[in-house]
């Protein structure tokens, strides 16, 4: 959550829900790419020719498929195949938990498919006894992922 994707607006949205600080979670950080692994994956990002990325998340069983109003072609699609594949349902993000991550820039910046796998459910962590359903559950995605 601290990717270039109207930051500004995840910070307030965070910042009002009391996320103000270093945490478990939600906390946007104090500007964008400001954390190792952010700039990280943003460097590996830029440096490479992805065609779409998958980004994995718990608590839901959801896929989120879209920020604000881009629509990259055939994203609305892939993610149907993705919630076929998987059980999950496709949705759009709430408006409470978007902006700013690493989907929402990558759709931003290269009008391509990006998406948010929320695997489990409950609080995390997660228990390990969910890990071979979300296995299962997600194999297909990846691979799907990989040939499309």
């Amino acid at each position: 959550m601290q990717f270039p994707a109207e930051w500004e607006t995840a910070r307030i949205n965070k910042y009002s829900q009391g996320f103000t600080k270093p945490g478990p979670r939600d906390f946007v950080g104090l500007a964008p790419l400001v954390t190792p692994e952010s700039l990280s994956l943003y460097n590996f990002t830029l440096s490479h020719n992805f065609s779409l990325i998958i980004a994995y998340h718990t608590q839901g069983e959801t896929i989120y498929w879209k920020f604000l109003n881009y629509l990259p072609p055939n994203s609305y699609e892939i993610g149907r195949q993705f919630s076929s594949v998987s059980g999950y349902t496709l949705e759009n993000t709430p408006y409470a938990s978007g902006f700013a991550g690493y989907k929402d820039w990558f759709i931003q910046n290269y009008n391509l498919p990006g998406y948010t796998i929320e695997v489990g459910r409950g609080e995390n962590p997660l228990p390990i006894s969910q890990f071979q359903d979300i296995y299962n559950k997600n194999l297909g995605i990846l691979v799907l992922g990989m040939i499309l």
